[in-house]
């Protein structure tokens, strides 16, 4: 049976739902300790981003199974005003909040598969899977 989770983001206890449940069924799937660290971290991200940007979405979080491979899934999606410009955004050091920069570019060294689909006033999905190794 395939688990998922749906965690709404409109305020910043959304971001920590998030990032419980994203722990909580890595746990389950069987991540050690170290990829725990890392799925909870890019999903405070996406959540983070998704509170930062569009003020709100949501956080799906789901098991998934490719052939002989067990992983987990996380879609963040938004009817926000979108990325005006992805490849920009995806250029370590940039940033439009005043922080560090690390950003989209950390979720995406962070996972194994990393997707971006934005529409100007229209929103953004990005989805990001980890496998178990």
């Amino acid at each position: 049976m395939q688990v998922q989770t749906h965690v709404d983001i409109n305020s910043e206890w959304g971001i920590v739902a998030a990032r419980q449940a994203g722990r909580k069924l890595a746990r389950e799937i069987g991540f050690g300790s170290v990829d725990q660290a890392r799925i909870t971290t890019a999903i405070s991200e996406l959540a983070r981003n998704i509170y930062l940007y569009a003020n709100q979405g949501q956080i799906k979080i789901e098991e998934v199974a490719d052939s002989n491979k067990r992983g987990m899934k996380i879609i963040a999606s938004d009817e926000g005003p979108g990325i005006r410009d992805v490849r920009r955004v995806m250029e370590d050091g940039f940033t439009t909040s005043g922080g560090l920069g690390a950003g989209l570019p950390g979720v995406k060294r962070l996972m194994d598969e990393f997707d971006i689909d934005s529409e100007l006033d229209s929103g953004t999905v990005i989805t990001a899977v980890k496998w178990l190794r």
